[in-house]
């Protein structure tokens, strides 16, 4: 029994090691954020070597809730003018509403569902909430000096829109200002890991921040 026991709590002490881990990582990225968001070069799209500004805000997926903290902070310092940027947020869930709200048929969708099924109510939506039209969607203008687009939400529209889809069709919308993606998982420099363990497409024109 004493053997089990040691087991169990040398589990539970792994456990919150890599809990700690986590949240240390994840106070690193934020530190590193906000200074971005507070550095010219970085809010010119300054020293990329000819890429595009987009760069991809890594965190542990159980730190979801303080993620969301921390990017309405973000938010909120922006509009008060305490950082030298205008922070455009967009989320995407909130995105495929608005395509679905324009193309009228956001009553439709649950009835739908419920007689065809999720599957190919899925395969319908995509058809029209396409990667073209969620960038489109999240297009605006102008773009001024010191803008920093915002996206959040990519897990709360998978597998329905995939983020490497997406920056695909933002490269020729958004070369002017920096775009930064909260991403709940991890991204190498070259692929997406949605969540840590769903791959999520490969993607070799974005920086990890």
């Amino acid at each position: 029994m004493s053997s089990v026991h040691f087991s169990d709590s040398e589990a539970r002490g792994q456990s919150f090691d890599k809990r700690e881990k986590a949240r240390a990582e994840f106070e690193r990225r934020c530190e590193v954020l906000r200074e971005r968001l507070s550095n010219p070069d970085f809010l010119n799209n300054r020293g990329l070597g000819n890429e595009v500004g987009f760069f991809v805000f890594c965190y542990d997926p159980a730190l979801e809730l303080e993620a969301r903290a921390f990017l309405t902070q973000l938010q909120t310092e922006s509009e008060a003018g305490k950082l030298p940027c205008r922070v455009v947020a967009h989320n995407l869930y909130d995105v495929l509403l608005s395509i679905c709200e324009k193309k009228r048929i956001v009553a439709a969708i649950p009835k739908q569902e419920a007689r065809h099924g999720s599957a190919r109510q899925l395969k319908q939506l995509a058809k029209v909430a396409t990667p073209e039209a969620f960038a489109s969607e999240i297009d605006y203008a102008p773009h001024r000096p010191g803008d920093v687009l915002l996206i959040t939400g990519a897990g709360e529209v998978y597998p329905f829109l995939r983020i490497h889809s997406l920056l695909d069709n933002m490269q020729h919308l958004f070369g002017d200002v920096p775009v930064v993606v909260a991403y709940p998982g991890s991204f190498d420099g070259q692929a997406f890991s949605l969540f840590g363990r769903l791959k999520d497409g490969n993607y070799y024109r974005a920086f990890p921040v």
